[in-house]
């Protein structure tokens, strides 16, 4: 027989079920979500309820299509569909269809959102698996089947399913408005942009450089990074700072142990400054408490104390191994590892302080001119938008 050919997409919402009174903007914003995506696809066309969303596949490759919608914070699942009429006979005899390319066992689901339909949903499971017992070798196997048949029927219309896919889940990007993203070329800063995303945070980035000390190469990787964070929100504009000036003041003027938590205090003032320009309303980090010297709490608090925005930091109880995990299934862990230093690395005292106190920093920041060096950093930032590209040209 001639290989099926699915005509529909159907999206499950994810999260979207518990907003109440702001569901329909979220779904607004998950359907120009999709859309987005999905616009290399012209012929693709939508239609949405309280509940679901129907993308009309008129020919496109439903491959590709599945692919970039496994991309897109806010869906639960979806599976690739095809649509009758709402009639028992339609229903029983594509299903029928459906089922004659697949061996071994199977089971019926359905849901019955038109209340109104004559049968009841056992009903329609019993009648629809009765003719496929009769005419295939298939076997019904409710527990643990080979195959799970899922059949929606509508007012006007059914849909069958038998291909399902995991959403990415959470909330859709920019439904809680955006934050600006420390980004370095490690393994952490990537995944903590993802899981912000994942909470319905559209990002930007900012990257601190310090040419000559930190190469070319480094910031090429850094925009390879932001191109694998650009599946889940198309395009993303990254600040690159050139902060070798302060830098070198920090190391020139500042206790060693000091210096890492001093540079740090440097890059929120700097951060907080772009984000308020840019209409970011948090920072994001990817930072963990104990990993590194700096990340102890009470460093934590002491490099917070400068600012007054919100830090994101979705890693803050990760252990490493959990976060390469995320970093391999988001695909930035190959990049992030690449040998390129940053300028968090290339400095590194020998005997960071662990536990710093503020009145100590404060006093260190005072022995230089920190503030005409904070606002060359940020008088000369570079500005780079960066589209999402299935070839990393960088």
């Amino acid at each position: 027989m001639d290989k099926i050919v699915y005509d529909y997409i159907l999206v499950r919402y994810g999260e979207l079920s518990t907003k109440g009174k702001n569901r329909n903007e979220f779904i607004r914003k998950l359907v120009n979500n999709v859309k987005f995506a999905l616009k290399e696809h012209p012929k693709l066309t939508y239609d949405h309820t309280y509940d679901r969303m129907f993308i009309r596949l008129h020919d496109e490759d439903e491959e590709i299509i599945c692919k970039k919608l496994q991309k897109c914070f806010g869906i639960s699942s979806f599976s690739l569909a095809l649509r009758v009429n709402s009639d028992i006979d339609q229903i029983s005899d594509m299903t029928l269809n459906l089922m004659m390319e697949h061996v071994g066992t199977f089971k019926i689901e359905t849901r019955r959102h038109d209340k109104l339909f004559p049968l009841k949903s056992d009903d329609v499971n019993r009648y629809v698996a009765g003719n496929i017992l009769n005419k295939t070798e298939l076997k019904v196997d409710v527990h643990k089947p080979d195959h799970r048949v899922i059949i929606e029927i509508r007012k006007d219309f059914s849909y069958i399913m038998a291909k399902t896919f995991s959403g990415a889940k959470g909330y859709p990007v920019g439904i809680g408005g955006k934050a600006m993203l420390m980004l370095s070329g490690g393994i952490d800063s990537p995944v903590a942009g993802y899981l912000t995303m994942k909470r319905g945070v559209a990002l930007e980035c900012i990257h601190y450089a310090s040419l000559p000390y930190t190469s070319t190469a480094a910031l090429d990787k850094v925009y390879r990074l932001v191109n694998k964070l650009c599946m889940y929100q198309g395009k993303i504009k990254v600040h690159v700072v050139n902060f070798t000036k302060l830098q070198l003041a920090i190391y020139e003027n500042c206790d060693e142990s000091y210096a890492i938590t001093i540079m740090r205090r440097m890059m929120y003032r700097i951060a907080e400054r772009i984000a308020l320009n840019n209409k970011c309303l948090a920072l994001a980090s990817g930072e963990s408490i104990g990993q590194v010297a700096s990340q102890t709490l009470e460093s934590l608090y002491v490099i917070n104390e400068p600012i007054n925005i919100p830090v994101l930091r979705p890693l803050i109880s990760f252990d490493k191994l959990e976060i390469i995990d995320i970093a391999k299934q988001i695909d930035t862990y190959d990049i992030s590892i690449e040998p390129f230093e940053d300028c968090c690395t290339i400095f590194t005292p020998l005997r960071p302080v662990i536990k710093p106190n503020v009145n100590k920093a404060k006093a260190q920041e005072l022995r230089f001119d920190y503030q005409t060096l904070l606002e060359e950093c940020i008088d000369t930032i570079h500005v780079e938008e960066i589209s999402y590209k299935e070839e990393e040209l960088f």
